[in-house]
């Protein structure tokens, strides 16, 4: 019941700071005042003639770099569209795949068409933010084909604002902070702060490692995560541990692929969403694969992943979210203005998933967080300050834990569980839920005229 007030007051607040933020900026904020803000662009001339190439360029550069974001197929293809009739060639098509994509640019007798794959790695949060920068600016004409494709290399060339480590530091308190909202007791927190230290060093090896070697290093975080605490669970440490083998797990649980499958495939894009819906099942079954391979090993034939130890307290859980929220930010690499915004929406998520939680239950708890998060993400991107929509989503969609459940399933499949099929319902029930959430959100944002996801 204490949380329960505390969410309603965490909203109240969250809301006056947004209406104020909205009052003092400027009601009609342009996109291109925001893109104004890049030093040395050049803008396109309405005397320029179309080029063909260049204009083909720039949609390859652009589009590259929000797949590797993560940004949605049709999101990527109203960009590239944009990106067209700016340069003045209007009849280009686009498609776009999760890492690749096809671009014809043609228009006033010229066609020109290539294709592009995605690059390996993740972009950090501040890559991303520019990468929206670079975005507005090269849909409105802000910036010619030549100025965003130099853009586009020295965001890819920009270094983390901390150190590695720093950032694995902040991947423990991740990890710890993690652990307290799923419910873990003093000693579960101390394990996944100390696995967090693991998880998170390997997760930075991991980025100089070949793409075909992700498999295994998949596995074997999972494996060794899930022998440690499946080691002390034997030992008598109890249940209030189990939360700190899928705290450390939280980068590589593919709630945000599965969620993003969901949602291009109930809007029609039937060939990503299927590939994405493929490679989150294939990360789960990694994952799943580690931490019942560490079961058998140690001698855990019944895998109880749903256990929870009694919370530390009505106030942990709200100290938690600004510790996760800071952690995220310096373990990606959040651009420091940004760090404010981030905890309002971490906050506002929150909030809203524990009333959603006691008003109507888990699953429609994830349509609720993912209702009101996607339009303050977007009011949030709008303020001089903010950072991109998808900057501040991102940690936010992590709270709902929908590869957590997955992770529940598969592992309980894997382990010859009968009743397994629970929880993988549970899991598409919430995906669903939370893509109809965005879906329905969206159609708020669209207002602000910034892309959310």
């Amino acid at each position: 019941m204490i949380s329960a007030w505390v969410a309603v007051a965490v909203l109240i607040v969250a809301a006056i700071i947004l209406l104020a933020t909205r009052r003092r900026a400027v009601r009609d904020i342009a996109i291109s005042a925001r893109a104004a803000r890049i030093t040395g662009s050049t803008p396109i001339a309405a005397t320029d003639a179309p080029d063909a190439a260049s204009a083909l360029a720039a949609a390859e550069a652009v589009g590259i770099a929000m797949t590797q974001a993560g940004y949605s197929v049709e999101t990527v293809q109203d960009v590239l569209a944009d990106i067209a009739r700016a340069n003045g060639l209007p009849e280009s098509q686009v498609v776009v795949f999760p890492n690749a994509l096809l671009v014809s640019a043609r228009g006033q007798g010229q066609h020109r068409t290539g294709t592009s794959v995605s690059s390996e790695g993740q972009l950090l949060f501040s890559q991303i933010d520019e990468v929206q920068r670079t975005v507005d600016a090269a849909r409105t004409g802000v910036l010619d084909p030549r100025s965003t494709i130099e853009r586009i290399e020295r965001i890819r060339a920009m270094p983390p604002a901390y150190g590695r480590v720093v950032r694995v530091v902040a991947y423990a308190f991740l990890s710890a902070a993690l652990s307290v909202l799923l419910g873990a007791s003093w000693a579960g927190v101390a394990l996944a702060a100390a696995l967090g230290l693991v998880a998170g060093a390997a997760l930075l090896v991991s980025e100089r490692v070949p793409r075909r070697y992700g498999a295994l290093i998949t596995v074997a975080i999972a494996f060794v995560v899930a022998f440690a605490v499946f080691s002390l669970l034997r030992a008598g440490w109890g249940s209030g541990i189990v939360a700190a083998l899928l705290a450390p797990l939280v980068v590589l649980l593919p709630g945000a692929l599965l969620t993003t499958a969901v949602l291009e495939l109930s809007t029609g894009q039937m060939m990503s969403g299927a590939g994405r819906a493929a490679a989150g099942a294939m990360q789960l079954v990694l994952l799943g694969a580690g931490v019942v391979t560490a079961g058998a090993l140690v001698g855990v034939s019944d895998i109880d992943l749903t256990a929870k130890a009694e919370l530390l307290g009505p106030v942990a859980p709200w100290v938690a979210v600004a510790v996760f929220g800071v952690a995220i930010s310096v373990h990606r690499s959040a651009p420091r203005r940004s760090l404010p915004w981030i905890l309002l929406v971490l906050y506002i998520a929150y909030a809203t998933q524990v009333l959603g939680g006691l008003l109507l239950g888990g699953v429609f708890s994830a349509f609720v967080g993912a209702l009101c998060v996607t339009p303050v993400t977007a009011l949030v991107a709008r303020q001089p300050s903010g950072p991109a929509a998808l900057v501040s989503f991102t940690p936010a969609f992590w709270l709902l834990v929908p590869g957590a459940l997955g992770l529940v399933g598969v592992a309980d499949v894997l382990g010859g569980d009968a009743a397994a099929s629970t929880s993988l319902v549970a899991t598409l029930a919430t995906m669903v839920a939370i893509a109809l959430g965005v879906l329905a959100g969206s159609s708020l944002s669209n207002r602000m005229q910034r892309p959310a996801l």
